[in-house]
């Protein structure tokens, strides 16, 4: 367990000490929604004001987007550098590399949806219970997992030079087709139909469960796809390493 906990720690030290992840991968949902859920707020969207809808989707843009980078990005580069193959010289077991990368984009996480709820309790109007903000943080934090196993297998496929692009091409699309910049609902039919069959999709309906904006599906439904697309970016996940393992040790 010590092993474990030093290695989350490191990895968490490691990532806050490097800006050109921890700044954007903070800062950037936290001004969309200063822009679009403070200035545009008092609207309503969903049968509830835009800065408390806007919570709930840019909470889940920001997760999504320090899940994928902290996996994929870090994972092609440390891939290309040789690290995990300086890894598996120590007696660390090789589950505490990964466990230590998942902790640290769920603390990244944490970090955005807190500051979201500060900024719109603070600026937007917004009146959060305790019992809401407690259980919006716990559907945004476990919701991590799935983009976590997306961001590990994009880590195995791309390389280091080519990881931050390919993260970007799939991850800023995907979050406007799944309705996290603009309402799902103000989006065209044929993009709403698409919507359906994207993770971002199903993790900011749970999110908006919480703070009543989401569009009354079944909750089962949303937590079934979200489990399906993790074993799904998991096993492709798990390829991946298995190819990288042959290649290097035969």
């Amino acid at each position: 367990m010590k092993t474990y906990l030093l290695e989350i720690k490191y990895e968490f030290l490691k990532a806050l000490r490097m800006p050109q992840y921890s700044l954007p991968t903070i800062l950037f949902p936290i001004v969309f929604y200063i822009f679009f859920g403070v200035v545009f707020g008092q609207r309503n969207t969903g049968g509830i004001k835009m800065s408390e809808y806007l919570i709930a989707t840019y909470g889940a843009f920001g997760v999504i987007g320090a899940s994928l980078f902290g996996f994929g990005v870090s994972v092609a580069i440390e891939r290309g550098q040789g690290w995990l193959e300086v890894k598996r010289t120590t007696p660390m077991p090789i589950a505490a590399y990964f466990v230590a990368k998942l902790a640290m984009a769920m603390i990244f996480s944490a970090i955005i949806v807190l500051l979201l709820m500060f900024v719109a309790t603070t600026l937007g109007g917004v009146t959060l219970d305790p019992w809401k903000s407690i259980k919006l943080l716990g559907v945004l934090v476990a919701g991590s997992v799935t983009f976590c196993a997306l961001g590990l297998a994009l880590g195995f496929i791309a390389g280091p030079n080519s990881a931050a692009p390919i993260v970007n091409l799939i991850y800023l699309p995907m979050a406007f087709l799944s309705g996290l910049w603009v309402p799902v609902m103000f989006l065209p039919k044929a993009v709403q139909t698409l919507a359906f069959w994207l993770p971002p999709y199903h993790f900011s309906q749970l999110a908006l469960r919480v703070t009543g904006g989401s569009r009354g599906e079944s909750v089962l439904m949303h937590i079934g796809a979200m489990v399906a697309f993790a074993v799904l970016f998991g096993a492709i996940a798990y390829l991946g390493y298995r190819r990288d393992e042959g290649k290097t040790y035969g």
